[in-house]
C-alpha cells in the first residue's frame, strides 16, 4: 500500500471518529436534560452542568496532552473513549440514587474523556497527508463532527428521550420518576455501547493511523509543557483566540432562543423559537463543509479573517438594527463562525514554536471560555439589554480572533515531526549560545597554555566533549 493511500485511509478512519464522537455527544445533552427533570434543581445548580463540563478543558487538557505524547494518538483515543463510556455509567448510577453530584461527576469524566480527544485528534487529523491540504483536512474533518452533532438529536430524540417532557425542577410523581428512569437508564447503557464499538473501530485501524501519524515527540514533564507552551507567543496568541471563539459561540448560541423570543425581536414562542435554533448548527456545519471546499484554493488565515469580520459586522447589525432584520443576522453568525476553530487550531499548530502536543494541550486548555461564558451571559442577560450577548461580547470577541489570521512570520513553516527540531531549543533557548561561548572559551585557555601554538580556529581536544556533556547534564535537570 502506498504512502499516499495509507494516510488517506487513516484520515478517513479519524474523520469517523470526529462523526461518532459528534453523534454520541449530541444525545448527551438532552439526557442530561431529562436528568435533571427527576431532581428539584434551582437555576444555579441547573447551570452547573454546563459549567463542569467545560471547565474540564481547563484542568485536564495539559495533561492530556502528556498523556497523548506517551501513549501516542490511538492509545490515547482509546482512553478517552474509554472514559466517556464510563462517565455514562457514572450518571446512570447517580440518577438511580438521585444524587445530583453523581450526575455532576459523570459529565466531568465524559468532558474529560472528550479534551483527550481534541488533544489528541485534531493535530492528528491535520497532519495525515500533505502539508498543503492541513487546513483542509481538519476542517473536513469537524464538518463531519458538526454534521453528528446535527444528526444525533434528530436520530436520538423518538429512541431515547420518549416519555421524558417533564421539564427541570417539575415535581414528577412516582410512577412518571420510574418511568423517566426506565428511559434513561437505557438511554445511557445505549450510549456506553456506541462508544465501545466506536472505540473497537479506531483498534481496528490502529495499525494504519500509527503508520501515517507523524513521529512521536520527546516526553517532557508537564512543567515543561507548560513552559514551552507559554513560551510561544503563536501559542498564546492563539489561545487567546479559541478563549474569545468558544465564549462567542456558546454565548450565543445559549442565548439564542431567548434572544428571538424577546417582544422587540421576533416575538414568538420560545418552544418555536428552539427550532429555530437548529438553524444556527446547520448553518455552522454547512460552512465547514463549504469552508473545507475553499481552503484548497485560498489560504485559511485569508478566510479566517473574512469569516471572523462579517460575524463582527452581523453582530453589529444586531446591535444597531435589531427586528426581524437583527433575528436573521444572529442565526447567520453561526455560517461565519463555522471555520474559526480549525482554521485558529492549525494556524496556531503550524507557527507554534511548542511541540504539537504542547500547543493542543494549551488550545484546549482555552475552551474553557465557554463556562466562562455560561456564568456571564447569566448576569449580562438579567443587567443589560437582551442583545448584549449577541451584538457587545459577540462582535468584540469575533474582531479580536482576527489576530489570529495575521501572517506568520516569514521562515516559519509548518512541523509535523519534532525530532527536525533540536531538543536544547525547546528546553531552554539559551543553552546552545551557553555552548558556543564555553567552547570559545576553552579553546582560548588552552591555546593560552600551550603558549599560543594552538589554531584557536580549530576546537581543542576534549574541549566539545566536555561541554556537551555538561549541555547534556543541563538539559537532564531541566527535564
Amino acid at each position: 500500500m502506498s504512502k499516499s493511500a495509507s494516510a488517506s485511509g487513516a484520515f478517513a478512519a479519524v474523520t469517523a471518529l470526529f462523526f461518532g464522537w459528534g453523534f454520541i455527544t449530541s444525545l448527551v445533552d438532552p439526557l442530561v436534560a431529562a436528568v435533571k427533570s427527576i431532581f428539584s434543581l434551582s437555576n444555579v445548580e441547573a447551570q452547573l452542568s454546563a459549567f463542569a463540563f467545560f471547565i474540564a478543558y481547563a484542568l485536564t487538557s495539559l495533561p492530556a496532552s502528556l498523556l497523548v505524547a506517551r501513549l501516542r494518538q490511538v492509545r490515547a483515543i482509546i482512553m478517552a473513549l474509554a472514559l466517556m463510556a464510563s462517565g455514562c455509567i457514572v450518571i446512570l448510577l447517580a440518577s438511580n440514587l438521585a444524587r445530583y453530584e453523581g450526575v455532576l461527576l459523570g459529565l466531568f469524566i465524559i468532558a474529560t474523556g472528550i479534551t483527550i480527544l481534541q488533544v489528541a485528534a485534531n493535530p492528528l487529523a491535520a497532519a495525515l497527508g500533505t502539508l498543503e491540504r492541513r487546513h483542509f483536512r481538519l476542517t473536513l474533518a469537524q464538518a463531519f463532527n458538526s454534521l453528528g452533532t446535527v444528526l444525533g438529536p434528530l436520530v436520538g430524540a423518538s429512541l431515547l428521550l420518549r416519555g421524558l417532557e417533564a421539564a427541570p425542577g417539575e415535581a414528577l410523581s412516582a410512577g412518571a420518576r420510574r418511568d423517566a428512569l426506565s428511559s434513561i437508564d437505557s438511554a445511557f447503557l445505549l450510549i456506553a455501547v456506541l462508544i465501545a464499538l466506536l472505540g473497537i473501530f479506531i483498534w481496528a485501524m490502529r495499525r494504519r493511523i500509527e503508520t501515517a501519524a507523524p513521529p512521536a515527540a520527546p516526553g517532557l514533564s508537564i512543567t515543561m509543557t507548560i513552559r514551552t507552551a507559554l513560551a510561544s507567543r503563536w501559542a498564546m496568541l492563539g489561545a487567546a483566540a479559541i478563549f474569545l471563539y468558544v465564549g462567542a459561540e456558546v454565548s450565543i448560541g445559549t442565548q439564542m432562543a431567548l434572544f428571538l423570543h424577546a417582544p422587540d425581536i421576533w416575538n414568538i414562542p420560545l418552544q418555536q423559537a428552539g427550532y429555530f435554533v437548529t438553524l444556527y448548527w446547520l448553518g455552522a456545519m454547512i460552512g465547514r463543509f463549504a469552508g473545507a471546499g475553499l481552503m484548497i484554493s485560498f489560504p485559511a488565515s485569508r478566510l479566517l479573517a473574512i469569516a471572523t469580520a462579517t460575524a463582527a459586522l452581523l453582530c453589529v447589525t444586531v446591535f444597531l438594527v435589531g427586528g426581524g432584520i437583527g433575528g436573521y443576522a444572529a442565526l447567520a453568525v453561526g455560517l461565519c463562525n463555522s471555520i474559526a476553530f480549525p482554521a485558529i487550531f492549525t494556524l496556531t499548530l503550524e507557527r507554534s514554536s511548542a511541540g504539537d502536543e504542547a500547543t493542543s494541550g494549551l488550545l484546549c486548555t482555552a475552551i474553557v471560555g465557554g463556562a466562562l461564558a455560561v456564568a456571564a451571559d447569566r448576569g449580562c442577560w438579567c443587567l443589560f439589554l437582551p442583545g448584549f450577548p449577541l451584538s457587545g461580547t459577540g462582535g468584540a470577541c469575533h474582531r479580536l480572533c482576527q489576530l489570529a489570521a495575521l501572517p506568520a512570520p516569514a521562515g516559519r513553516r509548518w512541523r509535523q515531526s519534532h525530532h527536525r527540531r533540536d531538543i536544547g531549543h525547546s528546553l531552554h533557548p539559551c543553552l546552545p549560545r551557553r555552548a558556543d561561548r564555553a567552547r570559545r572559551h576553552l579553546r582560548h585557555k588552552r591555546g593560552s597554555r600551550m603558549g599560543g601554538l594552538v589554531d584557536r580556529d580549530q576546537p581543542a581536544r576534549g574541549a566539545d566533549a566536555t561541554v556537551d556533556r555538561d549541555v547534556a547534564r543541563g538539559r537532564r535537570l531541566a527535564e
